[in-house]
């Protein structure tokens, strides 16, 4: 299967790839015709160098939830920086089967269609419990005392996962305060206690120097956490001029639009509208 050897692939490409790849038990059987293509992809991309508050980490579940149905891929990826131990891994991925139109199921034998019914309506238990471990898992992970984030290289690996995917729809969220920090650029300001106003053009011919656009396959794109600071994570609420993050968001969206993808929304952190 196409998505199955994309995973491998990227893991292959460097990534730890240790989680549950196969999260949730497949229903097809020889006795059954194939299911329908999957509709929907969804990626969540978090950037463990970005300690979110429980509210937001709720947030992230939340708008997690609604993808976990028939006929819909998933996948959970962490990254940070490739030192000090950390490094971009898969933590969970799975498919649900799509269901079977109506003039299919009618020439299925009642018993195997029985069969097929009980095994689908344990699909999205499945997968909610391997996204909520996963999730766990990148969250107890995060820490601010990182001392550098590759967002972009980051992205551009875990962006061949997406853009091999066969589903119609693509959807990327990602769980990250944005902020490069890396030998291609530092959007930090003040000894990282503020966010640098960033001047898009500069940083997008640094991106584009260094080969670091990414390819996302035309997947829409959801931020969660932009410009959150070590200090917002202390309680300590570091002020946001709204023109620096309006900076930060119109480098993004340029970015995306550059690595064949939308940016949606720009969560400053939260979002203002569920992911769809």
């Amino acid at each position: 299967m196409k998505w199955s050897l994309t995973l491998l692939q990227f893991c292959l490409a460097g990534a730890a790839c240790a989680g549950n790849l196969d999260a949730v038990r497949s229903c097809q059987d020889k006795m059954l015709p194939p299911f329908p293509p999957s509709a929907r992809e969804l990626m969540v991309v978090i950037d463990q160098t970005t300690p979110l508050s429980p509210a937001l980490q709720q947030s992230v579940a939340n708008n997690l939830k609604p993808f976990l149905a028939a006929g819909n891929n998933f996948s959970v990826v962490v990254f940070s920086a490739y030192t000090q131990g950390h490094y971009t891994d898969m933590l969970t991925s799975g498919k649900l089967d799509a269901a079977l139109p109506a003039e299919v199921r009618n020439e299925v034998a009642k018993p195997l269609l029985a069969k097929l019914d009980l095994c689908q309506q344990r699909q999205p238990q499945q997968a909610a419990q391997a996204v909520g471990q996963a999730l766990r898992t990148a969250f107890q992970g995060a820490s601010s005392n990182i001392a550098k984030s590759d967002i972009f290289a980051s992205l551009k690996s875990v962006s061949t996962v997406i853009k091999q995917s066969t589903a119609a729809d693509k959807v990327v969220l990602i769980v990250s305060d944005m902020l490069e920090n890396s030998s291609v650029a530092n959007f930090y300001a003040d000894q990282g206690h503020s966010v640098r106003n960033v001047v898009a053009a500069k940083e997008l011919r640094a991106v584009e120097d260094n080969r670091l656009l990414a390819d996302f396959g035309g997947a829409r794109v959801y931020v969660i956490g932009a410009g959150l600071l070590a200090d917002d994570a202390a309680h300590n609420k570091s002020y946001r001029d709204p023109k620096t993050m309006q900076a930060l968001q119109a480098f993004w969206s340029e970015y995306f639009n550059k690595s064949n993808a939308r940016l949606m929304e720009f969560g400053q952190p939260a979002l203002l509208n569920p992911v769809r």
